[in-house]
């Protein structure tokens, strides 16, 4: 045979890739054709197209009358919000179209007959409105029981009025085919009975229930009288369920149907509760024994767990005469039933060492831990040989179960610590306690990881015996695991740091050397992971560090990391949590050569970093510095940086500082940090004048008046100082001051507002009153809506040196103590501070600091002539 030509093969290659692709277009048109299906007609389109002009009221009786399922639907889910608006028109006209059931005329007879006995009535009003009943689907009934409760929550109408209009309804169906439509209008019932008076509980609710919990009535209907029946024994009197619920429950009780017998066992507690302590020991007692020995296991397991549940009402002797045996009967049949009951055993085993502790004898004491250690090791000893994808289901299901026992005795192990001692725990339950957190299951050790801290704070001293437990978990695989451990993480460490012992004085944990590479590594495996919560919450977590471990270790270790992680990592919350850990490392560093060298990368790195992504991080930084350091710290290494960002190119970048400014300026004390105000009002000032974002510019103009509302902080001690110094002038000086600053007063403001200097010592209360007034006047002019009248000339600020002068003083006013005027002592100290306008990183760090050169000197204030300061505005007009 001859090969094919390559023609043919190219030929057969084609028709090969053609009928393949016919067979896609036909599969896509099958895959296609439901969703045109789904498209709405026009003729249904306008089946569901309602008239705008309708109320609201108008518009759910029309779709209730004519419309569609869907339609009625919406309105019943409206209901709570129509009751609200208008309660009369609803309950007259909306809610007797609401009303539902399950199969057309059939169901309307029965609720007719329901009514007609219940009520003693048969108006032709009430014929009418139940003629009025629509069929239902399952959709609509699930939203008829939530708005019904939402309505009852909501309390819209009283309760009389409630009862009236919507407790039949919910009543009729409650013994819904469907089990899930019957739940939900047994829990809007349940909710109902917690505020109906007893009258009405009585006759509407508790005498139906004669008849509902017979046996000739349905399972379900048995079952519902059950669950009822325990919400009811907290409404009455112990006589009156003695006379009228307890004959219903004893009958209930020894139903023909284990489910009815095992429902009726489960509200047993309810009851026990409601009848107190001699009736329960009398009556509720041994009607759970008799149960805890019946033929249906599930029966069983609800008379154990309502006999654990009730173990503090009994005393001592019925406990261990009564109790004990059957306790100790079902842990000897447990391993031979159904692995269901060692579920439900298992997770109260906590609750039963507590309710029997100080019962058991010795034998009976170690009996029951071994039973406890069998427990925890359950279905780790069996090894099947068996290939994951080969195992049996039975076998599979089988170690499900087993999981949930093992997780279960994790959940109870901090009882079982106290079951057998602290102080016995090495010898008792270390082992087990080793097996839990390296149990092969995620759900176990997660439990175990959950308990933690519990068990540290019971071990006290003792706790250094789980070091290398908290190790393991620190370095689980599972992030469900590490998520779990780091909840308590500050307390653990605080515990394994101090021993458990509060009043030791070292606290580094020199004794466990395993726990830094530990840390380090989980934070690795959080930031490697897709989980970014667990990760932001561990970063959280570790501002704990230095209450435990050295400062060079933090620097070392984990500084970097904080840097690396704000600056490559790509979510914001996690950038935010790395940041103020970083401030917190950075505020219990003593080193100062470590912290300028942290203080010289935030500035160089984050501050004027080239991604402007960093220089927001900055900000953000910059936020935590003023809330956790002291206000002379951010003054003297943040302010100037800060601010400097009022240059930023990027639109979000100053409108990010914006926002910040008045914290900024909270951190500023008068007359220490005078400079440092003029710098802030000239960055302001600067904004107003040159900001052409209109979103930035908005927010500016808020900061503005945010800023002049502002209290500015005194230092009592520099202002007396300063005083002094005023005191000691010669008088011909303090006239020839006055006089220089009452000819440099703006002729464009009023002849009341004065123009001082903070801090100068002509502040007399007359010269207060006057400041307050003008605050006032220009705080009205703000509220009256005059900012742009005001400031309309802001645009133009450099065209002349008149609209400069005359605007100065204004924009001065964010200060709440004084208004600075652009006189020469504000330029004098702008153009011989030692601050940079520009922070370059070639350059130290900026200092500046209060009580340093650059503030202005009083003294020196009065000597200088006018000819310097007009020459410098005129620089600064030229140059802006």
């Amino acid at each position: 045979m001859h090969p094919p030509s390559p023609a043919a093969t190219a030929m057969d290659f084609s028709q090969n890739s053609l009928f393949g692709y016919m067979e896609d277009l036909q599969e896509l048109t099958i895959i296609e054709r439901p969703v045109r299906r789904s498209l709405k007609t026009p003729e249904e389109i306008e089946r569901l197209t309602v008239d705008e002009d309708l109320s609201d009221i108008e518009r759910a009786v029309y779709l209730l009358s004519a419309g569609q399922d869907i339609q009625g639907t919406s309105v019943i889910a409206n209901l709570p919000f129509l009751m609200r608006q208008n309660p009369a028109e609803t309950l007259r006209r909306v809610l007797p179209k609401v009303r539902v059931h399950e199969d057309a005329h059939l169901f309307t007879q029965r609720v007719w007959i329901s009514l007609c006995l219940s009520r003693g009535c048969g108006s032709v009003e009430e014929k009418q409105e139940l003629e009025a009943l629509h069929v239902a689907g399952v959709e609509m009934q699930l939203t008829a029981a939530v708005s019904f409760l939402t309505i009852l929550q909501d309390e819209s109408v009283s309760v009389h009025t409630y009862a009236h209009s919507f407790l039949q309804v919910i009543l009729l169906h409650l013994e819904h085919r469907d089990a899930g439509v019957s739940n939900a209008w047994l829990e809007t019932l349940l909710s109902v009975i917690d505020v109906l008076p007893k009258d009405t509980l009585r006759h509407e609710i508790l005498n139906p229930l004669v008849s509902k919990a017979q046996l000739s009535q349905t399972v379900q209907s048995r079952l519902v009288s059950c669950k009822i029946l325990g919400k009811l024994t907290n409404k009455f009197d112990a006589l009156a369920i003695k006379r009228e619920i307890l004959p219903l429950v004893k009958s209930l009780c020894q139903d023909v149907e284990y489910e009815v017998r095992s429902c009726m066992c489960r509200q047993l507690e309810n009851i026990a509760q409601g009848i107190g302590t001699e009736l329960t020991k009398s009556v509720v007692l041994p009607e759970l024994i008799e149960l805890s020995r019946d033929e249906g296991s599930s029966v069983r397991l609800a008379a154990f767990e309502t006999l654990v549940n009730l173990l503090d009402i009994f005393d001592t002797d019925d406990r261990s005469q009564t109790i004990l045996p059957v306790v100790k009967s079902f842990c000897e049949k447990s391993f031979k039933a159904d692995e269901s009951i060692l579920i439900s055993l298992s997770f109260h085993l906590g609750k039963l060492c507590h309710g029997l502790y100080g019962i058991f004898t010795p034998d009976q004491h170690l009996r029951f831990l071994e039973f406890y250690k069998k427990l925890c090791t359950l279905g780790l000893q069996q090894e099947n040989g068996h290939n994951e994808n080969q195992i049996p289901p039975q076998i599979l299901e089988q170690e499900k179960k087993y999981i949930s026992v093992r997780k279960n005795c994790a959940y109870n192990f901090p009882a079982m610590i106290v079951f057998v001692d602290p102080k016995n725990f090495h010898m008792e339950l270390y082992s087990t306690f080793f097996c839990l957190c390296h149990d092969p299951e995620v759900p176990v050790r997660y439990t175990i990881a959950i308990c933690f801290y519990e068990v540290s704070k019971l071990l006290n001293s003792g706790v250094y015996l789980i070091h290398k437990e908290l190790i393991t978990l620190l370095q689980d695989e599972s992030l469900e695991v590490l998520d779990a451990l780091i909840d308590h993480l500050p307390e653990i460490l605080e515990l394994m740091s101090t021993g458990g012992e509060s009043s030791v004085q070292e606290n580094k944990l020199s004794s466990l050397p395993d726990l830094v590479p530990a840390l380090t590594a989980a934070e690795q495996r959080a930031a490697a992971s897709l989980k970014w919560r667990t990760h932001e919450k561990l970063l959280q977590k570790y501002a704990c560090l230095p209450q435990v471990i050295s400062s060079d270790q933090i620097y070392y270790r984990f500084l970097q990391r904080m840097f690396t992680i704000m600056m490559t990592n790509n979510v914001l919350p996690v950038q935010k949590a790395a940041s103020r850990t970083l401030c917190i490392f950075l505020r219990y560093n003593r080193k100062q050569e470590q912290r300028h060298e942290v203080i010289q990368k935030l500035i160089e790195q984050l501050g004027q970093g080239k991604s402007y992504w960093n220089r927001l991080r900055f900000l953000d930084t910059c936020e935590f510095i003023i809330e956790i350091f002291s206000k002379s710290f951010f003054c003297k290494y943040f302010f100037l940086p800060a601010i400097e960002l009022t240059h930023d190119p990027v639109a979000n970048v100053r409108m990010k500082l914006c926002y910040l400014l008045p914290k900024v300026k909270s951190t500023l004390k008068i007359p220490a940090d005078k400079h440092l105000l003029q710098q802030l009002e000239m960055c302001v000032r600067k904004l107003l004048c040159q900001e052409k974002d209109k979103d930035v510019l908005a927010i500016v103009k808020r900061t503005v008046l945010e800023l002049d509302r502002m209290e500015m902080s005194m230092d009592a001690e520099q202002l007396e100082k300063e005083k002094q110094q005023n005191d000691g002038r010669p008088m011909s000086e303090k006239t020839f001051e006055k006089k220089r600053r009452d000819s440099k007063t703006p002729t464009s403001l009023p002849k009341s507002i004065p123009i001082s200097v903070p801090g100068s010592s002509s502040a007399t209360p007359s010269t207060s009153k006057e400041i307050k007034k003008s605050k006032l006047i220009r705080s009205q002019s703000f509220n009256n809506q005059a900012f742009h009248a005001k400031y309309g000339n802001l645009d133009k600020c450099t065209t002349s040196k008149s609209s400069t002068a005359a605007y100065t003083p204004s924009v001065s006013g964010l200060s709440k103590t004084s208004m600075i005027s652009l006189t020469d002592d504000s330029f004098r100290t702008r153009n011989t501070s030692s601050a940079p306008s520009s922070f370059s990183s070639n350059t130290s760090l900026p200092s500046t600091s209060r009580g340093t050169g650059n503030s202005v000197d009083p003294k020196s204030s009065g000597s200088k002539d006018t000819q310097p300061r007009k020459a410098t505005l005129k620089s600064r007009k030229s140059n802006p």
